[in-house]
Order: structure tokens, then sequence, then C-alpha cells
């Protein structure tokens, strides 16, 4: 079996890789593949934070994908037609500005995922599970009649928002921009999994009772890896919304939490990259899959059914193998 150390270098290779080809072969839309998956491997690694490392199963995800998503629109639509988007008690303008776009919907992801864990976390089990999928369909059918944001059609943003001087409309320039912001959100995690912290959250994953022996408040510790992968999912739905320079109320649904749900699954729940796999994954399915049949989900279904049942690991572990689980 593969060490899981060199099975992650090889897969940020191998993610790398493919895209620079792609720019040889001249197939801008490999490149714009390529960049889905690493968006989905950003809002992936969020989720697993609160899923994979806190035990934490929700099903509202895509609120906070959504809240990067409309962040990135609401203040490059205000931008682009220049006016501002609070005139009292003082003016806030627009912007294009990339950095300023992503510390918005970081922030504005983090304090809703705040508010929605400070419900939520309140309840287990099944109950958690149906409060984060209510808050999900609340912030969904709230931008279906949000007519000033184009409501049920959405709002497009004809121009990509700007970073360094760059020129963010050539998809390998992008793409490289996602690709670093993945590698950052990566050797944050790991961090946090490995700190006092990240140790704290495991073991009230495995046995509350015995974290409140030594002093730890469960709620709390939940609470805020919750609110960090709400961030981390954020910063994905703003990437993923200037990718298409469209933002919809789709990107609420609960469709797109079980969505990034799958990528956990796929790539092996409780592994720092696993997301990024089961992201890869789940674009080379989508892309090769739905070329053949419209109901390419029934093949992704029996996919994961098969991980469940026979890799646990998820494809890391599969191929990385048991003895790696707890390096």
């Amino acid at each position: 079996m593969i060490r899981e150390g060199v099975l992650n270098a090889g897969l940020l290779i191998l993610l790398l890789a493919v895209p620079l080809a792609a720019l040889m072969l001249d197939e801008p839309f490999i490149i714009t593949l390529a960049t889905r998956a690493v968006i989905f491997a950003i809002a992936g690694v969020g989720l697993n934070l609160a899923l994979g490392f806190g035990g934490l199963v929700s099903l509202g995800h895509a609120a906070f994908f959504g809240i990067g998503g409309y962040a990135m629109g609401i203040l490059a639509a205000h931008a682009q037609s220049y006016t501002p988007l609070m005139t009292w008690p003082l003016v806030i303008e627009g912007t294009k500005s990339m950095p300023v776009i992503w510390l918005t919907a970081t922030f504005a992801s983090a304090v809703a995922a705040l508010g929605i864990g400070a419900l939520s976390l309140r309840t287990t089990g099944v109950y958690f599970i149906m409060i984060t999928l209510a808050f999900g369909q609340m912030f969904y059918f709230f931008a279906i009649s949000w007519p000033a944001y184009g409501g049920e059609d959405g709002l497009s943003i004809y121009v990509r928002n700007s970073f360094a001087g760059l020129n963010m409309m050539d998809p390998m320039t992008f793409f490289l921009t996602c690709y670093a912001l993945l590698l950052a959100v990566l050797w944050l995690v790991a961090r946090i999994v490995k700190s006092p912290f990240g140790l704290a959250l495991g073991a009230a994953r495995q046995n509350e009772d015995r974290v409140q022996a030594v002093g730890q408040r469960p709620f709390t510790l939940y609470l805020v890896a919750f609110t960090i992968s709400g961030a981390v999912t954020g910063l994905a739905g703003a990437l993923f919304a200037d990718l298409n320079r469209f933002v919809s109320p789709t990107m609420f649904s609960w469709q797109t939490s079980g969505e990034i749900m799958v990528f956990v699954i796929l790539g092996g729940v409780g592994r720092v990259f696993g997301p990024v796999a089961g992201a890869a994954l789940f674009i080379v399915l989508e892309h090769v899959l739905g070329g053949l049949s419209e109901f390419w989900h029934i093949y992704l279904g029996a996919i994961l059914l098969g991980i469940v049942l026979f890799a646990r690991g998820g494809l890391i572990g599969l191929l990385a193998g048991r003895e790696v689980a707890d390096d």
C-alpha cells in the first residue's frame, strides 16, 4: 500500500499537472474542470472539519456556500453598476477586489455558521441534521424571494474580479489562484487537527463525558469547529461564483449540501486530503459518465455505495491502507 503522505503529495501534483497539460494542448475546458475540482475540494475540506473531525453531520453547508457566493455577487454587482451598497450610516461601495471579497465572504459565512451552530448544536443526531437542513432551505427560499439581486433568476457578473493586477479571465491564472488557496486551507486544517484544540475535538467526537471530565466543553469545541468549517465553505462559494460569474439560489439548495458531503465520503471522512480526492473523482465521473448518460448519478450512487460498504476510509483509505489512518 502507498503511504498516505506520498499519496497526498501525488494527488496535489496530479491536480496541478492536469491543467498544465491542458494548457499545452490548448484545452481551456479541462482547466475549468480542474478549477471546479479545486473549488469543490475547498468546500469539502471545510465540511470535513465538522463532519470528519467533529462528527457533526450537517446537511446545511450549502447555506455557507451560498452566502459566500452572494457576498461575491452583491459586491461585484454594485461595483459594475457604480451604485453604493449602503449610504447610511456610512457609505459602502461595491468592489471587484478578490481579497476584499474573500474576506467578506469568509466573515459573513463564519458569522452565519456561528449563529446556526449555536442553535443547532443544542440538539444531536437526526435533529441536528434536520435543523441544519432547515436553515439551508430558509436561505434558499430567501434568495428566491430577493428580487433586488435577481430572485429566482440569479445574478450575473460580466467580468471576473481582479487580484494583484493579474488577468483573472485567463483560465490558468484563475486555476493557480484557487489552487494556492486550496493549499492554504489544507495547511490550516492540518494544523488545526494536530493542535490541542483539534485533539480535544476528536476526543469529544469519541467520548464527550471524558472531555467534560477534564474541564473541556464539547459544545464550545463543536461550535468553533462548525464556525471555521462554515467560513472555509463560504470562501469556496465566493470562488465558485467568480468562476461562473453567476450566482443563483441553487447554491443554497439541499442538493448542493449533499454534493459537498459526497466529496468528503468519496475521498475519505476524517482524512485531511480526502475531500480533494473526492472532489476530483466527482468531477471526472460527472464529465465522463455525464457524457454517456443524463442519468449518470445512478453510477455515482453505485460507486458511493461500494465505498461506504467496502472502503470505509474512502478513496484515500483504499489506496493508503488502514495502517495509516492514525499517522
